[in-house]
């Protein structure tokens, strides 16, 4: 099965918030990608419905072999 290296850019714009980061993640598809962030306890709850959009948008990255789902590194301000 294929799996991508998703790079998020989740950014939620002043003056709503300064919050965000750069989130890097491998996952099957889009709503694995969302699922593993979504259970990510580090994000605050009100930005989450904003999610979806930022895994869309994100860089995608099809990787040649078979790793194991995940986030491998989260920077969160």
């Amino acid at each position: 099965m294929k799996k991508y290296l998703y790079i998020v850019d989740y950014w939620v714009p002043f003056p709503q918030s300064e919050y965000g980061g750069l989130i890097t993640l491998i996952a099957e598809n889009d709503a694995e990608a969302l699922e593993l962030l979504s259970d990510e306890e580090s994000f605050h709850e009100e930005y989450k419905s904003l999610i979806m959009e930022k895994v869309i948008t994100a860089t995608q990255l099809e990787l040649a072999n078979d790793y194991e789902s995940g986030i491998i590194e989260a920077f969160c301000t």
